[in-house]
């Protein structure tokens, strides 16, 4: 990789680090490359470029960040690229650590919403890395509980002595707003409005502001003060509506940036202590690694969803875990796998009551949801007559608020009857779908209707076939 021409004054700073580490020069140029390996980055840095870098030399792009990280997790302590004499950088892969306090946690994912809401598009081009999906899910199954969320304000005592911080707070930080009920009230009620404005328009409608309003608001209550119960609520929100912001993202396809606010709402989960949803955020991660094609991953996910979470959730978020690891199994046609998952998950539904407990972000999945899971398992195992029982039954269950699930349960209920022969029908259904995906802003949709379309190019010639290329067209 080129360099940028060396300085004059050697970096004492990495230096010392280096000798601290007891890494050889050789050593810390393999552990970067192995660390940028994680992050989907081909490195070919050796002991010369180390030589070059204690000389004073900067290196480029992302890697100031990954030689930070590579002594972070050497040295226990989180360590920057300045603490190494090393310029800062904005790394294509920040994002994707797993803090280690909340207060970093805070950092981090402030970081993100604010290069989002001002709209840098190349935070959207970053690319989805699957090697990234393996240390934040480690981490939160394994990772110690924060002992302590609760920021308090400064105290001014008497005499001349001036401000005081109450000692608890590992760092001091800037005081401000006092979070109250209201604040975590309001961030619960916007987070119904985009949840409802995703489901009816597709990600791309608002999702912006949904950042900005997570730069502006939510994160100055993090910033502020709060008791140690205002703070786990608190934390709970910012990391649903973090995980929001991620699925909004993963709806238009900015599959990297996604990817980034998963796994931040991973660790703010954490902040709250709410396990159920941190399952629920790995579950998203999941089924973003089905979409891509990332199977084997989409079933570690889902495993490790349900293995933090254990047996004691309500059975409406057990058959959530179950079905979005069925879903898994299918993409790799694991037949066996896929229908004992997905056993599991009717089960588990079947023993869900009225009176039951159920979190709010797991209301969703009821019998059309289930029915939807089914149709798309049954229609990867290719077993179409099962895939087309199942997507009608989602389709009559399903409210008309959900109406990109209702899209993609019409798409594959059109794959399933043209997989069954059945031409006309299949094409209907599709030109449906397609005049519904062109009132969205949803690639997701998009790529739905692709899908269809490249399961009908053998058929391109036959009548219905192209009364379906003419509808489409119509709609412009």
């Amino acid at each position: 990789m080129t360099d940028r021409p060396a300085q004059r004054t050697p970096n004492r700073q990495l230096a010392a680090l280096i000798a601290e580490a007891g890494f050889s020069n050789a050593g810390l140029a393999r552990r970067v490359d192995q660390l940028g390996l994680e992050h989907g980055l081909d490195l070919r840095y050796d002991k010369t470029s180390v030589t070059r870098w204690l000389r004073g030399q900067q290196p480029r792009g992302t890697t100031p960040a990954l030689i930070a990280e590579v002594f972070t997790r050497r040295l226990g302590r989180r360590l920057t690229a300045q603490d190494l004499g090393l310029d800062a950088c904005a790394p294509v892969y920040a994002g994707l650590e797993f803090a280690g306090t909340p207060e970093e946690a805070v950092d981090i994912v402030s970081g993100l919403w604010r290069k989002d809401s001002g709209s840098h598009a190349e935070l959207r081009k970053i690319a989805f890395t699957p090697a990234g999906l393996v240390v934040p899910s480690r981490d939160w199954l394994i990772g110690k509980a924060d002992d302590r969320v609760a920021r308090e304000p400064a105290v001014r005592v008497p005499a001349q002595a001036g401000p005081v911080r109450v000692p608890a707070p590992p760092a001091e930080r800037p005081s401000g707003h006092r979070v109250t009920g209201g604040d975590l009230a309001a961030l619960r009620s916007v987070g119904e409005l985009f949840r409802a404005l995703d489901d009816q328009y597709g990600g791309g409608h608002a999702r912006q502001a949904l950042v900005r309003y997570l730069e502006h608001e939510c994160e100055p209550m993090l910033r502020g003060s709060y008791s140690e119960q205002t703070g786990r609520r608190l934390f709970g929100a910012a990391a649903d509506l973090t995980r929001l912001a991620g699925w909004t993202s993963y709806d238009i396809a900015a599959h990297g940036l996604a990817q980034r606010y998963f796994v931040q709402a991973l660790r703010l989960a954490q902040a709250a202590g709410d396990r159920a949803y941190g399952s629920y955020v790995l579950v998203t991660m999941s089924r973003q690694a089905v979409y891509l094609g990332h199977g084997r991953e989409a079933v570690q996910l889902a495993r490790v969803a349900q293995q933090g979470i254990g047996t004691g959730a309500a059975p409406v978020v057990q058959a959530l875990l179950h079905a979005a690891e069925a879903r898994a199994h299918a993409l790799l046609g694991e037949t066996r796998a896929c229908t004992g998952a997905l056993v599991r998950a009717e089960r588990a539904l079947e023993t869900a009551r009225p009176g039951d407990d159920v979190p709010h972000w797991a209301r969703f999945f009821d019998e059309a949801q289930l029915a939807d899971e089914l149709g798309h398992c049954h229609r990867d195992l290719h077993q179409f007559r099962a895939a087309a029982q199942h997507a009608e039954r989602s389709l009559r269950l399903r409210s008309a608020a959900h109406a990109r699930s209702r899209l993609f349960s019409r798409v594959v209920l059109a794959t399933a009857r043209l997989g069954l022969g059945d031409l006309d029908q299949a094409c209907a259904l599709a030109a449906e779908a397609a005049a519904q995906a062109a009132d969205m802003r949803s690639v997701r949709a998009v790529e739905y209707i692709r899908d269809f379309e490249r399961r009908l190019e053998p058929y391109r010639d036959a009548p219905p076939a192209r009364g379906y290329r003419e509808r489409v067209a119509a709609l412009g």
